[in-house]
């Protein structure tokens, strides 16, 4: 591990004048303490390995509501914080962009800033700073992210293959015999993971594993208005979704269809969002206990920042059942002719974009 002297030698500086740039502390010009900075990452310095270093952890946040009690990120960072700050971290929460990740690389940015670490919420296989986790040397916990190879780096999440087994055996249960799958675009970890997982769980419980019974798109609009109907005409009598938010869309689209649910489709989401209680019907999901993840979060970080190296911390999710799932029709819905919603245009699209 690289040491201050490193850095002052390889500079020609005073060890005090690195300290002094690394810190913050005044009486270092800009241009001295970008080449301090720029030359600590390139030799691999950590702040884990000083005793002196400040307690501030970062929060990372893109892509994911948390201000509000009913957000998804909210809980997570609750669940964080309950732990990081009684054992004195200072926990800061910085909305990330893709404007901020290209301006600085990650280790660089925490170093500028005295973070010994960062917890990532929301990224993106777009964000850029993900090809910077492979080798970084400040600590990294990423949430439905997996960057394998760097010992300071690790993953959490829940366990998606347990979480798809629930719901695809929980509807076999009731009699459904051909389940159909529905997401947002898989560009994200966590829903190529979610949709894998759920075709592995359809074979391994003896259902039809076709990949035409699953779909994904970016726009909702799209979802409904194109993927919806050719599930229902493939006689899909359930649609296990990828996120509440898209099961809530599906409830209303098939309201407004005349499908009714869970007469003549099962619906079953993913997450348990407060939502849930309140769909028509109330929405049958996956929970996964963020509060939890975020405690996790932070053992996960907290032992990176005792050398202590974990790749993966996965959790067990919880079957929440409610009423938009219920046994399967007599009549699949390919018998029907199932309504067509009109085709979505270039406009709405953008708008919904």
């Amino acid at each position: 591990m690289a040491t201050l002297e490193d850095i002052a030698r390889t500079l020609g500086v005073s060890k005090g004048t690195v300290s002094k740039a690394l810190s913050g502390a005044g009486g270092v010009s800009d241009a001295m303490r970008q080449s301090v900075v720029e030359t600590a990452v390139e030799l691999g310095y950590s702040r884990i390995c000083r005793k002196d270093t400040s307690r501030r952890i970062a929060v990372f946040i893109t892509n994911m509501d948390y201000a509000k009690p009913e957000d998804f990120g909210y809980d997570i960072l609750a669940g964080f914080r309950k732990l990081a700050e009684p054992d004195g971290y200072q926990v800061v929460v910085v909305p990330l962009s893709c404007a901020l990740e290209n301006s600085v690389p990650y280790d660089a940015y925490m170093m500028q800033h005295n973070y010994l670490g960062g917890l990532f919420l929301g990224l993106s296989f777009n964000d850029p700073w993900l090809e910077g986790f492979k080798t970084c040397k400040t600590p990294a916990v990423l949430y439905d992210n997996c960057v394998p190879g760097n010992p300071r780096v690790t993953s959490i999440s829940v366990d998606n293959a347990e979480a798809m087994n629930q719901a695809v055996r929980y509807l076999k249960s009731l009699g459904h015999k051909k389940i159909g799958y529905l997401s947002y675009a898989l560009e994200s970890y966590v829903y190529q993971q979610r949709y894998q997982a759920f075709f592995r769980a359809a074979q391994a419980n003896g259902l039809p594993c076709s990949e035409s019974l699953g779909k994904c798109d970016f726009f909702t609009s799209v979802c409904l208005s194109e993927h919806l109907p050719a599930l229902l005409e493939q006689g899909c009598t359930a649609i296990v979704c990828s996120h509440d938010r898209l099961a809530n869309s599906v409830l209303i689209d098939c309201q407004e269809r005349g499908i009714r649910v869970p007469e003549d489709l099962s619906i079953l989401g993913f997450d348990d969002l407060p939502l849930c209680r309140f769909t028509p019907p109330p929405l049958t999901t996956i929970r996964q206990n963020r509060a939890e993840l975020g405690k996790s979060a932070y053992f996960a970080l907290s032992s990176q920042l005792h050398d202590v190296s974990i790749s993966l911390i996965q959790l067990h999710t919880e079957l929440i059942v409610r009423s938009s799932c219920g046994k399967a029709p007599r009549r699949p819905q390919a018998k029907k002719r199932i309504p067509r919603a009109e085709p979505v245009t270039k406009k709405e699209r953008n708008d919904e974009a």
